[in-house]
């Protein structure tokens, strides 16, 4: 029976880490169009400014692998929107025992509390075109947030969120 509850808590550990990404986009769109980019420059994204730098410099390693350059006449921009995102989990995993039959019966439940309070954090990614269509690929990501880490933690966080975020940009549009 422990050996079960120690596996159960264990996959619940490790089901609740990583980041969870929903993309969309337009579907008229000719992603081929879009060489060059920049950010808007009164985004507003929930981030701390140093946080802000570590995304843009994880976006900006990212889309140059992607052959992708940032200008300052860019073909399309980049909008970053981010939240705090509090869930509460009141999920328990419960232990019983009891007794039935003629005899007077008694019964034991113990509840284990499976998940705590989780802090993550809702990041919104934009690719606009001004000129065209506007808004035509989206990425949302939610993703655990610690935010006591350090600054070589929060590098590897962006880098491991861009890397997902962008990995199905350009989608693969069926014909």
């Amino acid at each position: 029976m422990m050996k079960i509850l120690k596996l159960l808590i264990i996959a619940i550990l490790f089901t609740s880490c990583g980041s969870i990404v929903h993309y969309d986009y337009e579907k008229s769109t000719n992603f081929k169009d879009y060489r060059t980019y920049n950010y808007f420059g009164d985004m507003k994204t929930g981030l701390s400014e140093l946080d802000t730098k570590r995304l843009i410099r994880s976006m900006d390693e990212q889309l140059k692998t992607m052959g992708l350059s940032r200008t300052d006449n860019p073909d399309f921009y980049i909008d970053i929107q981010s939240q705090e995102v509090r869930q509460r989990t009141n999920s328990n995993f419960g232990i019983g025992v009891g007794g039935t039959g003629r005899r007077v019966g008694g019964g034991v439940s113990v509840g284990i509390p499976v998940g705590v309070n989780k802090q993550s954090r809702e990041i919104v990614i934009e690719f606009v075109d001004e000129r065209k269509t506007g808004m035509f690929w989206q990425a949302i990501a939610e993703s655990s947030f610690k935010s006591n880490a350090n600054p070589e933690q929060r590098d590897a966080h962006f880098q491991d969120l861009v890397e997902k975020v962008l990995a199905k940009y350009p989608p693969k549009v069926k014909p």
